[in-house]
């Protein structure tokens, strides 16, 4: 077993493994975290298609599946807030994948830099962080 880096893109063939040991769900997808691969920040959740998990490992830009809007997302193609693959580690069911990445900026379309930023507080749900950057200046109005 080894635990170095993969550069990318990854060869086809390894693309294909790890698609044949990938489990997908009955929607066709794959639950993805993606963590900040030098500070250990998780920074959002998505989902993956067999599509969007072979252009990631293809290109080494992160691609998910956008369940509403019914196709394929690239991180950051409207933002600019993309993320750049470092590793990506498929969990021992094989229903996760762990995507290690260089994020450009905040991947919340909140505008922070992750998305789980609601936490318990006393007696109330409180939001811990603060947006970096407005949404309407991510996406336009």
């Amino acid at each position: 077993m080894t635990s170095e880096t993969t550069t990318f893109p990854a060869s086809t063939a390894a693309a294909d493994a790890m698609v044949a040991e990938a489990r997908f769900n009955a929607d066709g997808l794959l639950a993805c975290i993606a963590q900040q691969h030098d500070t250990g920040e998780v920074l959002m959740m998505a989902w993956m298609n067999e599509d969007a998990l072979r252009e990631t490992l293809r290109t080494g830009r992160v691609c998910y599946w956008s369940r509403s809007r019914g196709k394929l997302w690239r991180k950051g193609e409207s933002s600019g807030q993309e993320q750049h693959l470092k590793d990506l580690r498929l969990d021992c069911d094989g229903d996760t994948v762990l995507a290690l990445v260089d994020q450009t900026g905040v991947a919340c379309h909140t505008g922070r830099r992750s998305c789980f930023y609601k936490a318990p507080r006393g007696e109330v749900l409180a939001n811990i962080t603060e947006p970096e950057i407005a949404p309407e200046d991510l996406y336009g109005r």
